[in-house]
């Protein structure tokens, strides 16, 4: 068996290895030889030439006598690039407060993968497809870690296994075990009747602010809305949230939103800001502090009522809340969720599940009131299959709403309020592109630029539910819209989420439209963990006259 030595292109030849190559192999194994030996993620872009061009077959290969060079995706080895920032600072005022367009631009200048340091951390981008497949896929190059430079490193913790959790942990696995058959389809759909009472509960102040003729705050009425759904979904609490017209928002929800803002502000400002043991740190303890024993107490509230153990599949369609399915859920061998991952596997459950919806929310109904047409569009596809104000709404039903159906993608496309799930690396390794990827990196696939990503999308900026039902959409990239991430570390509430949202959206469309109040431009809030609009306020009318069905 001959020996070749192979280097990557752009190294010095120095580098070289001598590999064993079989004359029976074939190109695409030699390749995934190479790949192992140089710790190329995807080994389908290896390519080899020598001074004398490329080698398109293997015979080339063991015959050059040149030393034979590695290529990528067609380019050489090479570092990611990056601006080079301020002393100290780092790229800091590159990025914020605007990072989602400052993000663009370096994306724009640097290309598909660049880097930013930000006071001392260093974390990777991406909007690349093929990148973001492969940093979500729990692999031998790629895990959730949450080191320092990771965008939920202030919130780590351990014991939550699921979200604020390493893959690699004893924690993760058993609550990767308990938690999703919660969150499943089947499970879900027994949620549907609380969610439905929980927004119909909500008209006696839509009501009221119409009657009134005043515009309303949509993230902090889509807050409100979300927390009261979710907190009586996971902890079995009314949060009283639309017991008034200005009831106030419940403790705990407030703690919650503190608690991401305080992170999104520690982990942007490097590890000595990080480790002060005043101001914004320490809130963020004290914080986490907090909301712990705001859920304990409602544990043992809940364990006092004492409730008989089931198997996790009928536990997850039988309990009426998440502490329910948590305290009664029992596996295969008669084991529960341990008592110190519980309380924050139910926090996150409760903070994600309600953040996630009430900015997507949000997002939704700024779609209705800034592009023309969606909302007579949503409305008319409602009548037209034969919806009321009455009817119990089933997975079934929405089902049927293919515009509805359309209209969410292309928010969560255009709008996406998730866009940085941090995966780290494993070892030293090689991207798609050629990127090389230091060990214990942080890269960002940044779905915001994934979705909006014009090699993806045709004309990515215009709104256009109809492009969902396009053969050029149905056959996308894989990893062009990937709004809950993929892998096994994906949301595991996106059922949750989107029925919610399916129901939630066409009641309030029925019954309301929706316009703008005022021409300010809406602006995010760049300080907090995910996208939401800060200054969107609309008016809610109450409709008086429904359009007939179509002919």
């Amino acid at each position: 068996m001959p020996f070749q030595s192979f280097y990557l292109l752009g190294n010095d030849q120095a580098s070289a290895q001598e590999i064993n190559v079989d004359d029976n192999t074939s190109l695409d194994q030699l390749a995934a030889v190479i790949a192992s030996y140089f710790a190329i993620v995807v080994p389908k872009g290896i390519g080899f030439q020598s001074s004398g061009g490329a080698l398109s077959d293997v015979s080339q290969v063991i015959s050059s006598k040149d030393k034979v060079a590695i290529t990528v995706d067609g380019h050489e080895v090479r570092d990611i690039p990056g601006p080079t920032g301020l002393p100290w600072v780092g790229n800091f005022f590159e990025v914020y407060p605007d990072h989602l367009g400052n993000h663009q631009r370096l994306f724009d200048r640097y290309g598909p993968v660049f880097k930013t340091t930000n006071m001392g951390r260093t974390i990777y981008h991406s909007n690349d497809p093929d990148v973001a497949l492969v940093a979500f896929a729990e692999s031998e190059f790629f895990t959730k870690k949450i080191n320092e430079s990771h965008p939920l490193s202030g919130l780590k913790t351990p014991a939550a296994g699921v979200f604020l959790g390493d893959t690699d942990t004893p924690e993760w696995k058993v609550a990767h075990k308990f938690l999703p058959p919660a969150l499943g389809p089947k499970a879900v759909r027994h949620y549907a009747p609380t969610m439905q009472k929980t927004v119909e509960d909500a008209y006696s102040v839509f009501d009221l602010l119409d009657q009134r003729q005043e515009s309303w705050n949509v993230y902090q009425y889509m807050l409100k809305l979300g927390a009261q759904a979710v907190a009586k979904l996971t902890l079995g609490v009314d949060l009283q949230h639309f017991a008034t017209a200005d009831a106030p928002v419940h403790d705990m929800v407030h703690l919650i939103a503190e608690t991401l803002s305080l992170n999104k502000k520690v982990t942007s400002r490097g590890n000595w800001y990080a480790a002060l043991p005043f101001g914004d740190p320490k809130s963020l303890r004290v914080g986490k502090a907090r909301l712990e024993a705001m859920v304990e107490e409602r544990i043992k509230a809940a364990e006092s009522s004492g409730m008989e153990d089931l198997p996790l599949q009928s536990a997850a369609i039988e309990a009426s809340n998440m502490v329910d399915y948590a305290l009664r859920a029992t596996d295969n061998k008669g084991e529960k969720l341990p008592k110190t991952s519980l309380t924050w596997a139910l926090i996150v459950a409760t903070g994600a599940g309600f953040t996630t919806t009430s900015s997507l929310l949000s997002w939704l109904i700024y779609s209705l009131v800034t592009y023309s047409g969606v909302q007579d569009t949503l409305l008319q596809e409602l009548i037209d299959n034969d919806f009321n104000d009455e009817m119990e709404i089933t997975a079934d039903f929405t089902e049927r709403l293919v515009y509805l159906d359309y209209f969410i993608k292309e928010t969560q496309r255009r709008h996406n309020p998730s866009f940085q799930p941090g995966r780290t690396a494993k070892v030293d390794c090689i991207l798609p592109g050629g990127y090389k990827l230091p060990k214990d990196s942080v890269i960002i696939p940044a779905l915001h630029h994934i979705h909006n990503n014009p090699a993806l999308w045709d004309n990515p900026a215009r709104f256009n539910p109809e492009r969902w039902g396009s053969e050029e959409v149905k056959n996308r990239h894989k990893g062009a819209y990937l709004p809950f991430a993929t892998g096994q570390r994906m949301c595991i509430g996106f059922n949750f989420a989107l029925q919610e949202i399916k129901i939630f959206l066409p009641k309030l469309v029925y019954r309301y439209r929706f316009t703008k109040d005022g021409n300010e431009t809406v602006v995010y809030d760049p300080m907090f963990q995910l996208i939401r609009p800060n200054n969107l306020y609309v008016r809610a009318e109450r409709r008086t006259k429904l359009p007939p069905k179509s002919a």
